[in-house]
């Protein structure tokens, strides 16, 4: 593996362009998360047809994926604390590319599935370790913004995934569109090359000259010596208290972050986003409206995924995380109740576009706010020494969570049909929404290290 880069000094002026193009080359990582979750939406259809494939055949294809991301967030989070943030990115940008490639050319359902897996464990990993890197080298003003522009990427990602699909799916070029992915996967792993880690990192392991040095490009100068002693201070309350990853965890105030954090992470699927984003052409399909017309109408899913992740971004360091949660899962909740009702409507061109115009409403309230708000929480809320693996086993918890949506959406709109289905999701809305307001931390606008001590009290550590 070769050394990160050692920055050179810039003035304040450049910090904030320093930042951005690290942002644009680590968020990358998001954009391969999402185009690989959203892709499958289009290929299954043609998949289906190639493979033979029953409903539980789709569920296993699809949640191959997931299956591979629930390991590779543990793996990614354990590597983060070990290796490093940048050593774990660019193994995930190697991963990715072979992931892709194995899918493009995956001629049987067993080798299908088992690129799949592969290609998990690299959009678990990045899932872990791209909103790590981003909360830990961001000043506190712009971490908000900066670990929610991964959020935008990620929505981004699907769309991109949307937009190919459509194209494509006019010849049938089902392998096309799974590896396509391999370039910006490349992107990602020659665009790491020149990045540093974060200063987080280098003071956990005594490298301070290299943490001083990617901070003098962060911050404004003279701010550099205060943020280092802050990082130090973090650190070193750390090392005095229990040491040993997993042990860690047992602390009580730090078990009672990993709790909120696991149950934050499992808020997130059970109120039915992935549902929509891996069978929205499936879905539209059940009122009538042909593949090729769902496939291209899911655009507006992805479309309004972008624009609403980008009002998310500019609310979440001005309203604050628990606001945004609760706002989001009122509105979240609504939309599926009328959502489930709308497929109780005799079948027409008019219901399918209702059906698709909820789906829409419910995307951009989940995006706006449900989805940036859990990923910058997990990225936030854990104390230096186990943060990679405590946003790690949060994650494990949400990609298995996701497993079994993925799995049992296709089953149960067969057997309960699309109404029943997503009034249970509304239910789960409601049920999340008593979750976050008793348990969700407000995190806005506090530097990662106060912000650990100020949980640390409220936990009673």
């Amino acid at each position: 593996m070769c050394p990160a880069p050692a920055p050179p000094a810039a003035t304040d002026r450049g910090a904030r362009r320093f930042i951005v193009a690290i942002a644009a080359i680590a968020a990358l990582g998001g954009a391969l998360f999402g185009y690989d979750t959203g892709v499958v939406s289009g290929a299954l259809p043609f998949m289906e047809r190639h493979f033979g494939l029953s409903s539980l055949g789709e569920g296993v294809i699809t949640s191959a994926l997931l299956i591979g991301a629930a390991f590779g967030s543990l793996a990614g989070g354990r590597m983060a604390d070990a290796l490093g943030r940048r050593a774990s990115l660019l193994w995930a940008g190697a991963v990715f590319t072979a992931g892709a490639v194995g899918v493009a050319l995956a001629p049987t359902v067993p080798v299908m599935t088992a690129a799949r897996f592969v290609l998990g464990l690299a959009v678990g990993s990045a899932s872990v370790i791209t909103p790590l890197y981003l909360s830990e080298i961001a000043p506190p003003h712009l971490r908000g913004r900066l670990v929610s522009f991964n959020s935008l990427m990620i929505v981004s990602g699907q769309l991109l995934a949307y937009l190919v699909n459509a194209v494509l799916a006019h010849w049938a070029a089902w392998r096309w569109m799974l590896g396509l992915a391999a370039l910006p996967a490349v992107a990602l792993f020659l665009g790491v090359l020149f990045l540093p880690d974060t200063p987080r990192w280098y003071v956990g392991r005594g490298r301070p000259d290299e943490a001083a040095a990617v901070l003098r490009r962060t911050l404004p100068a003279g701010d550099v010596p205060g943020e280092l002693s802050r990082i130090a201070r973090a650190r070193a309350l750390e090392d005095t208290a229990r040491r040993g990853a997993w042990r860690d965890l047992r602390r009580p105030w730090v078990r009672r972050l990993l709790l909120v954090g696991i149950g934050l992470a499992v808020v997130q699927q059970i109120t039915g986003v992935n549902a929509v984003i891996y069978f929205a052409p499936k879905i539209l399909a059940t009122t009538g409206l042909g593949t090729d017309a769902a496939i291209t109408a899911t655009i507006a899913v992805g479309a309004v995924s972008v624009l609403a992740t980008g009002v998310g971004m500019s609310l979440i360091d001005r309203v604050g995380r628990r606001p945004l949660l609760q706002w989001g899962l009122t509105g979240m909740a609504v939309s599926l109740v009328v959502l489930g009702a709308a497929f109780h409507l005799p079948h027409s061109p008019g219901v399918s576009y209702l059906v698709l115009a909820l789906m829409v409403l419910y995307m951009g309230f989940m995006q706006a706010t449900l989805n940036t708000g859990v990923w910058l929480l997990l990225a936030e809320m854990f104390p230096l020494t186990v943060r990679g693996l405590a946003m790690g086993a949060a994650v494990f918890v949400m990609w298995l969570v996701n497993f079994g949506v993925a799995l049992g959406f296709p089953v149960l709109l067969d057997a309960a049909g699309a109404g029943a289905t997503f009034w249970l999701f509304a239910a789960m809305c409601v049920l999340s929404l008593l979750f976050c307001r008793r348990y969700a931390p407000e995190t806005k606008g506090l530097a990662l290290e106060d912000l650990e001590q100020e949980l640390r009290r409220a936990g009673g550590g």
